[in-house]
């Protein structure tokens, strides 16, 4: 009989670093990559944090060819005499204890990445192996640790001694291990929490190198001995320089940008504008050198500020009429460059989460606003040609956002009309519940019909596409919404689009680009891509975009029929059918395909192979958008220098 009572022996409790492997999804964010990208930057930002406190100078990293990760600074070391509570050594307390660090009531750091104290000891959690050493006083500590546990004591590392350090003395890359004082971590991530243990440099570089704009007088050494790489990052020139880099394929509106930094109240806030001829916005925060990729009230002030300071002067200098109305947010958000970094005590930090995605404290919006607002009226005042194309560049943005709402009731207005605002090229599934309904946008009304044919009428929705739409990297939102096949994907999806879009009325959770494997199937892919990113990024966001992936060859033997999507499938699946009269036709459109084998190969949901687009690093994407499909040529050209040997076309 089951026990149906409830009583203290149901109440687990978990001791020392248990909590976060059996939940290391609540202090590390995920046990993908990107959870494992999050150990290697917890360590690093202690360094930083030494740095910040006036003392590193330098961050060495190693990523080893068995996948350990060594991190080491010149700072001061971790403390290792006996902790006057624990009675053990200060740094096997940072270790191995939750919520025990520099970063509480009087601790070593004013200004810190790390909040909950969780950072050194989580690593320590999901880590297979790890090893500290410090280096204090003219001596070398160490301690080893296996899944958080600790393997030795905190020991004089010598000659001779169990802990090793002979791989970091003889790297060349670590200049023999040379310096005075500092802390190295070196761990190998456990493989039975993370899908995957090795890191991806490029991911680690962008993160690096963010770092590095922002923490001025810090050289990162970074070396991939995987593949041999070795880089190094330093600049000196802040945010203002990291703003230039974002912009660095666009042409700028005010140069040089706009910068500014101030303190108040312990708060310090700096910050870069720089306005370009584009129609997207690249706006990074961040508090104490993390990433606040979600914003937060820092956020929210640069933005209040903006907004006032601009209107303020237009008005005051006559661009604003006394009947016009205020430029809004949105106008000020086309084409703008910026980044909004503050420092702060870390003792009153408020973040959402130990990932650190969103700044909550409540103090810091109106001390970001009155900073940015004394400092944009300053400019504005001492710099009026810059600040008469900025407020010319946003007057743009607002009249075409006016053209572009009229535009939108009109559409609105059109897709009533064709009933039920579905248009008439739809054809609709049955299903009503979004997310169960999925939609293939086909290229072309020949591979449409096939689909139609082959699809599930239940849940499978069909949308033909006429030719290439029109590349929306090079236009404003007014004259996107007079191109009529972007008119009637936005009328199918549900969602308006600009500020009447709502992500809630959505008809579809799985919307799928289908496109022929060819250079113009590939072209309009690319083309839906840069939609979806500039205009209806959300759908991106919520993981409702994807790319279908019909098969490229189809290979036959007497009745046997198999398909493959890759060359190097292909090759296997002959090889399979050895000493076989074999037959391979190359699909070049899904034209090709009769209904029953579309279906089969390409929307079963059973057989097919699918990619969900997401996207990880959005300055980045900006910049890859831009390069592809913005009207700049030479940088356009040297990427296709660069990648031309990549390239596989059908002649």
């Amino acid at each position: 009989m089951a026990d149906t009572t409830y009583s203290a022996k149901h109440i687990q409790v978990l001791e020392g670093l248990e909590p976060v492997r059996r939940r290391p999804g609540m202090y590390i964010g995920s046990t993908d990559i990107f959870g494992l990208h999050h150990l290697l930057t917890e360590i690093v930002d202690n360094s930083i944090d030494e740095s910040l406190a006036g003392y590193a100078k330098n961050v060495w990293i190693v990523i080893w060819e068995d996948e350990r990760i060594t991190v080491t600074d010149d700072g001061r070391g971790i403390p290792v005499e006996k902790h006057p509570v624990a009675k053990k050594s200060t740094l096997e307390v940072a270790m191995t204890v939750l919520h025990a660090g520099g970063k509480f009531g009087q601790g070593a750091y004013k200004v810190s990445g790390g909040l909950h104290g969780v950072g050194a000891s989580a690593v320590n959690a999901l880590s297979e192996y790890n090893q500290v050493i410090v280096k204090r006083d003219g001596k070398i500590w160490g301690q080893e640790y296996k899944r958080g546990k600790p393997t030795t004591e905190v020991i004089e590392v010598k000659d001779g001694s169990k802990i090793k350090i002979d791989y970091l003395k003889n790297e060349p890359f670590l200049d023999n291990f040379s310096q005075k004082t500092g802390t190295t971590t070196t761990f190998l991530a456990d493989k039975s929490i993370f899908s995957t243990i090795s890191v991806d440099l490029n991911q680690i570089l962008k993160q690096i190198k963010e770092r590095a704009y922002l923490v001025a007088g810090l050289y990162f050494h970074i070396l991939d001995k995987r593949s041999g790489r070795q880089l190094h990052f330093y600049f000196d020139g802040g945010v203002e320089s990291l703003v230039r880099h974002l912009n660095k394929n666009k042409k700028p509106v005010n140069d040089p940008p706009f910068y500014f930094k101030k303190d108040i109240d312990g708060v310090g806030v700096e910050t870069a504008i720089q306005y370009n001829d584009g129609f997207a916005e690249t706006v990074e925060s961040f508090v104490n050198v993390i990433n606040t990729h979600e914003g937060g009230t820092h956020l929210a002030g640069f933005r209040t500020a903006l907004t006032r300071s601009v209107n303020d002067y237009a008005r005051k200098q006559g661009y604003l009429k006394e009947n016009e109305e205020n430029f809004t947010g949105d106008d000020m958000r086309e084409g703008l460059t910026a980044v909004i970094a503050v420092k702060m005590n870390s003792e009153n930090l408020q973040f959402e989460g130990q990932t650190k995605g969103k700044l909550g404290n409540a103090e810091v919006q109106p001390i970001v606003n009155q900073i940015l607002r004394e400092g944009l009226d300053f400019y504005f005042g001492e710099n009026p040609a810059e600040a008469r194309r900025i407020i010319e560049k946003i007057s743009l943005a607002s009249k075409a956002r006016m053209a572009a709402r009229a535009a939108k009731d009109a559409v609105l207005r059109k897709g009533a009309l064709e009933g039920a605002a579905l248009p008439g090229k739809l054809t609709d599934c049955q299903e009503r519940d979004p997310a169960q309904s999925e939609l293939y946008l086909v290229e072309g009304e020949s591979a449409g019909g096939t689909a139609k044919q082959g699809r599930d009428r239940k849940f499978q929705a069909i949308l033909p596409l006429r030719g290439k739409i029109l590349n929306t990297e090079r236009a404003r939102l007014d004259k996107i919404l007079e191109f009529e096949e972007i008119k009637i994907l936005i009328i199918a999806l549900g969602t308006g689009i600009g500020d009447t879009f709502n992500i809630d009325k959505i008809r579809y959770h799985r919307i799928f680009i289908m496109t022929d494997a060819d250079v113009d199937g590939e072209h309009i892919r690319t083309l839906l891509l840069t939609f979806f990113f500039r205009y209806l990024p959300q759908v991106i966001e919520k993981g409702y975009l994807y790319i279908a992936q019909p098969p490229l060859f189809k290979i036959q033997s007497r009745n046997e029929i198999n398909y493959a999507y890759s060359d190097l499938q292909m090759n296997e699946e002959v090889k399979k059918l050895n000493g076989k009269p074999v037959n391979v036709q190359r699909y070049k459109g899904l034209g090709e395909m009769n209904a029953e084998q579309l279906w089969d190969t390409t929307m079963n949901p059973q057989n097919r192979f699918i990619k969900q687009v997401k996207v990880e690093d959005a300055a980045k994407a900006d910049e890859v958008f831009n390069m592809l499909m913005g009207e700049d040529v030479p940088p356009r050209k040297r990427f296709i220098q660069s990648n031309a040997q990549l390239a596989n076309l059908d002649i």
